[in-house]
């Protein structure tokens, strides 16, 4: 075996500063040279190998093994599994921490959803005038230590930072789309109510549930006294109802934290699984609300009860119509009756007079012929 030290020795070395790696020297290998690297770390899968073995979730093998794996997985290709992905990329918890209120930092905590692009601009502007770090400078000189003034001056920093933050998220589109579905929102839905109180348990319902509809305006649950057609018109709306509501998952997987289209791909379809439930489920509830407010609406009730009435109406008209037949059939035919009967003795007593007629005669023929 040959003693290569005395070549080490004087060979140039490449090192890193005092700052990095306490002056240290770092040997570097290659494929030509018989030098011995002592600081490599693994990439590709063994990187992936590497990291799933830190986190427990692989127990690590031989050399050996190592290496015959590697030069199988190079012959048959590597294919993601979701046993290979479902511990990479998920987001982290809340941690106990709430959401940020971008609404009530721009001053728009009075119309949230309902704040205008304009408006919001406006609020962005006067607040960034109002915290902006040179407009709040005076209220440094009131710290006393440099420590406290730092202190300070990073709250300031941090607190307009965040401004901006709330900003760029509620003037962008889609990512105010995502926010506005994240906030606070009741989707507790009424299931039953007194008659009386239909219109003040469920219209707040349907008002707070219209910010979800894609189509805009909503039509309005109306009162006792709204015209039957607005009435069919309102359930037509909601039967058909579809919503822009995002359903963003506490297990959902970050798509920047993917390692390959592969791993990107797999993510995708995990979170669209998660997500088409989540709309299921929101589906089901509006459904299940909607249903519950038309067997319940009492302008429902009164055109059912109303149609019921004139369905019992008709079916009466119509026995009576039928009875009135009935009893108009039977006097024709009384009456037919006693027409024949009085043609019958009508013809009955002139056969009679006829005959008491003729037997007159005969009478007085016999009687001329004895004299």
């Amino acid at each position: 075996m040959v003693n290569i030290m005395p070549i080490l020795n004087n060979w140039p070395l490449l090192t890193y500063s005092a700052e990095l790696e306490d002056g240290e020297p770092l040997f570097v290998s290659s494929n030509c040279l018989p030098v011995k690297a002592t600081r490599l770390e693994p990439a590709g899968h063994s990187f992936h190998a590497a990291a799933l073995c830190l986190l427990g979730y692989k127990e690590d093998t031989d050399d050996e093994t190592d290496d015959k794996s590697e030069s199988s997985e190079k012959d048959k290709g590597f294919t993601a599994s979701y046993d290979s992905y479902r511990f990479k990329g998920k987001k982290k918890s809340a941690d106990g921490k709430e959401q940020q209120d971008h609404y009530a930092l721009l001053g728009l905590g009075h119309l949230r959803y309902l704040a205008t692009e304009d408006q919001i601009r406006k609020s962005y502007r006067e607040s960034a005038l109002k915290y902006h770090p040179d407009k709040q400078a005076s209220i440094l000189l009131a710290e006393e230590t440099d420590e406290a003034k730092q202190s300070k001056k990073d709250e300031i920093e941090s607190h307009f930072k965040i401004i901006q933050e709330a900003y760029e998220v509620l003037i962008d589109p889609v990512r105010r789309r995502i926010y506005d579905s994240t906030d606070e929102f009741d989707d507790e839905v009424p299931s039953d109510c007194a008659p009386q109180d239909f219109f003040k348990v469920f219209g707040p319902v349907f008002m707070r549930n219209s910010r979800w509809s894609v189509a805009q305006p909503v039509p309005s649950l109306g009162d006792e006294n709204t015209p039957i057609k607005e009435v069919d018109k309102f359930y037509d709306f909601w039967d058909s109802f579809k919503s822009w509501r995002e359903f963003p998952h506490a297990d959902e997987f970050d798509m920047e934290q993917a390692e390959s289209r592969e791993h990107k791909r797999w993510m995708e379809r995990q979170n669209a699984k998660l997500q088409e439930k989540a709309k299921k489920e929101e589906y089901a509830r509006i459904r299940s609300f909607v249903d519950n407010a038309y067997k319940r609406d009492p302008r429902i009730l009164r055109r059912k009860e109303e149609e019921k009435a004139e369905k019992l109406r008709k079916k009466e008209a119509k026995l009576q119509a039928r009875r009135m037949k009935e009893e108009a059939a039977a006097r024709i035919a009384e009456e037919e009756r006693l027409r024949k009967e009085e043609e019958e003795k009508r013809a009955a007593e002139a056969a009679l007079a006829q005959k008491k007629s003729k037997e007159k005669e005969k009478k007085l023929l016999r009687k001329e012929r004895r004299t």
